[in-house]
């Protein structure tokens, strides 16, 4: 995997995620190539394109796009299926994820998105594995809360 981008109708960068080091004018030309190549397909398009050297596979799931690019050899449906999961992982966390708990809460998208991914391979297929791990950052990040303000009131 290249790159996995999240953008809106109206082609707002919502998420991105780059698994190649790649200089900041490339990435902004790629996302408005993409925003514009994806956005102007019709609904009932095939969700796979070919893009210079890369195959480029996208999903809607409601207001929002999921775009990844892979490489030739890399299968269309099992990135497919790495976006479906994905959404899934959002779903369960956010419950019935939308645009505005991407928008409110990105930097716990990005969290689940590096559970789920790493180096642009899968890094743990289970749902529950990702979950736990999900729950588990949440339960330290609150007893780090309660301490600070047990430090704060009593300290």
């Amino acid at each position: 995997m290249r790159f996995l981008l999240l953008f809106s109708r109206q082609g707002k960068l919502r998420l991105q995620k780059w698994f190649t080091p790649l200089p900041d004018r490339e990435k902004k030309k790629i996302i408005r190539d993409m925003t514009t190549m994806v956005l102007a397909r019709q609904p009932r398009s095939c969700n796979f394109l070919h893009w210079k050297d890369l195959k480029i596979i996208y999903k809607r799931y409601a207001s929002l796009y999921f775009c990844l690019a892979i490489e030739h050899e890399e299968n269309e449906l099992l990135a497919l299926e790495v976006i479906h999961r994905y959404v899934e992982l959002l779903d369960k966390y956010f419950g019935n994820v939308c645009e505005l708990d991407i928008i409110f809460n990105f930097e716990k998208a990005y969290f689940i998105l590096d559970e789920f991914l790493m180096g642009g391979e899968i890094q743990e297929t289970s749902k529950q594995i990702v979950n736990r791990s999900i729950e588990a950052s949440d339960m330290l990040q609150e007893d780090g809360n309660s301490e600070w303000f047990e430090v704060e009131l009593f300290g």
